[in-house]
């Protein structure tokens, strides 16, 4: 317990808290509510026996390997202003570059860095995901992703996802 306590601490300093500052009086609340039911032995810590036993609540049992992978998401212990900073991440609307590259990759079967332009509209109209619509398409095309000769690089698009693609649209 102390050890978390200590953590807890050494983690404040490391952040900022700036994310926090985005989000109005009422959505820092639903946050601090959301918060508390998660973290179940209410030390400040969301851990993994907090979210096995939130799962357990709900029914549900979690592979470790999952709980886990949850965990990492957070630089450090997760406590309230990493969990909201998490959040704010989320709600920007941006995955981080790397799980951008991860999810082309999955559908690189040469290994290549590159997908054919018919296969990423293909991918980015999945029916099973969050598939964009054709206005999102368009607005895609005006941020004048990487493809030439039919190919897409997938690493330069997603780079220009998380940090070009505002620069772009608004130029256009």
């Amino acid at each position: 317990m102390a050890e978390k306590k200590a953590k807890k601490k050494s983690s404040k300093k490391a952040r900022s808290g700036s994310q926090g500052a985005s989000f109005d009086q009422k959505t820092i609340q639903e946050f601090k509510e959301a918060f508390g039911i998660m973290d179940q032995n209410k030390d400040g810590i969301i851990d993994k026996s907090d979210l096995k036993d939130l799962y357990a609540s709900l029914g549900q049992v979690a592979p470790d390997s999952q709980l886990d992978a949850m965990l990492k998401e957070a630089p450090g212990p997760l406590n309230f202003t990493t969990f909201l900073t998490l959040f704010g991440e989320r709600l920007t609307g941006t995955d981080p570059e790397a799980t951008i590259i991860g999810a082309f990759q999955m559908f690189d079967k040469k290994d290549c860095g590159k997908l054919k332009e018919d296969e990423l509209l293909k991918i980015l109209q999945n029916k099973r995901g969050e598939p964009l619509d054709d206005d999102e398409i368009q607005a895609m095309y005006k941020g004048k992703p990487p493809i030439e000769n039919g190919e897409c690089d997938y690493k330069a698009f997603a780079r220009l996802i998380t940090t070009g693609a505002q620069d772009e649209l608004s130029k256009a």
